[in-house]
């Protein structure tokens, strides 16, 4: 759609999407309701939403939102509002700054879909804004969370991008980890051409969507983004970039499998952008208490669970996943030489048999969505 990257320190006027003046002129604008008694971050609600061609209605209390509450197409709360109200869909966005405290825990508590923190997110919420009218929200996207150390999430993550592929969906694998030594190591042996992530340490605003399928490197059918392999030091992306880079994901693909690091600020940020949420463990009682301390940390929203299980399992599956309060939604088959495959590059190899093909299945319908 010929849009661009936006950078560091462009004008503010470069907030608006390139490209999408004449198509998003042709609908109605994007209905906004924001509450909040906060200045700054209404001055920069007003800002962004013009730049993205929608229309704001601010309110500083919660009582004077009830009317506008359901009939808006997107709802801003700013950082300042601690109660929603009563049998009212949750918040869209929670907007706050750097120097707010808790803003994680605060948008869990209000049920809040996203955080945006201004300014540094100002980009991200002007696309965000400007997709809200769009006919297609884009793909899926479910993320992988070990429940401990060695629980499996990122071999899942890969077989389960696999099967997707291989019932041919236009999937993406997302390496979660920056200090996971790079995802790529585990499937393939060779240096496969494509950006990494720290191609992206420097984007802003809205990514084309083509532009970043076509970036990416391919292998088992799939593409994937993931951290270096290497021992150099990389750039890391902030929030604002990786924002842009799973909004881009999401419009590009129709399944996103995000692995994502347990235990990190980085990780409970990719989080907020899944859609569902497959914690995996392993079938044994330490496991299962360590997976419910991780389940405590994640944003409220679709959890299930996937159990590794082997000969020398103590607990039951399915009663790991009724003390967690999850559904099960498969369990990981025991296949031997995973270990030596992931060091090797040739999980997709192993990914090819039957007991992975079915395991995928239980966790992914033929269609590419989750049951």
């Amino acid at each position: 759609m010929g849009k661009r990257l936006l950078r560091p320190g462009d004008a503010a006027a470069d907030l608006r999407i390139p490209g999408h003046e004449d198509e998003w002129s042709q609908r109605e604008a994007t209905e906004i309701l924001l509450v909040t008694e906060n200045p700054y971050l209404l001055e920069e609600a007003r800002r962004i939403a013009a730049a993205a061609g929608g229309r704001i209605h601010s309110v500083t209390a919660v009582e004077d939102a009830v009317h506008g509450w359901d009939t808006a197409d997107v709802v801003l709360v700013g950082s300042d509002v601690h109660e929603l109200p009563p049998r009212r869909r949750a918040p869209d966005v929670l907007l706050g700054t750097a120097a707010d405290g808790g803003l994680w825990r605060l948008a869990a508590a209000l049920g809040a879909e996203r955080v945006a923190v201004l300014p540094e997110g100002a980009a991200w919420l002007a696309e965000h804004l400007s997709m809200a009218g769009a006919p297609d929200p884009g793909g899926a996207v479910l993320g992988i969370v070990g429940g401990h150390g060695g629980a499996g999430a990122t071999t899942t993550a890969i077989w389960l991008a696999q099967a997707a592929a291989g019932h041919g969906m236009r999937t993406l694998l997302v390496d979660g980890d920056p200090w996971g030594g790079g995802l790529e190591l585990a499937i393939t042996d060779q240096d496969l051409p494509g950006l990494r992530w720290p191609d992206f340490a420097e984007t802003r605003g809205s990514i084309d969507a083509g532009q970043f399928r076509d970036s990416l490197p391919v292998a088992g059918g799939f593409q994937f983004l993931s951290w270096p392999g290497t021992r150099e030091k990389a750039g890391v992306p902030d929030a604002g970039s990786v924002g842009a880079v799973m909004d881009a994901a999401r419009r590009s693909f129709e399944l996103v499998v995000v692995d994502i690091a347990r235990g990190t600020e980085g990780g409970r940020a990719l989080a907020w952008d899944c859609d569902r949420v497959l914690l995996v463990t392993r079938a044994a009682l330490k496991a299962a208490v360590a997976t419910a301390r991780i389940l405590g940390e994640l944003p409220p929203g679709e959890v299930a669970l996937a159990v590794r299980t082997d000969k020398s399992a103590s607990v039951d599956a399915q009663l790991i996943a009724e003390s967690l309060g999850l559904p099960l939604r498969g369990v990981i088959p025991d296949i031997r030489g995973v270990a030596a495959g992931t060091e090797a590059g040739r999980l997709l190899e192993i990914g090819r048999r039957r007991p992975v093909a079915r395991f995928a299945a239980d966790v992914l319908d033929l269609n590419g969505k989750l049951q």
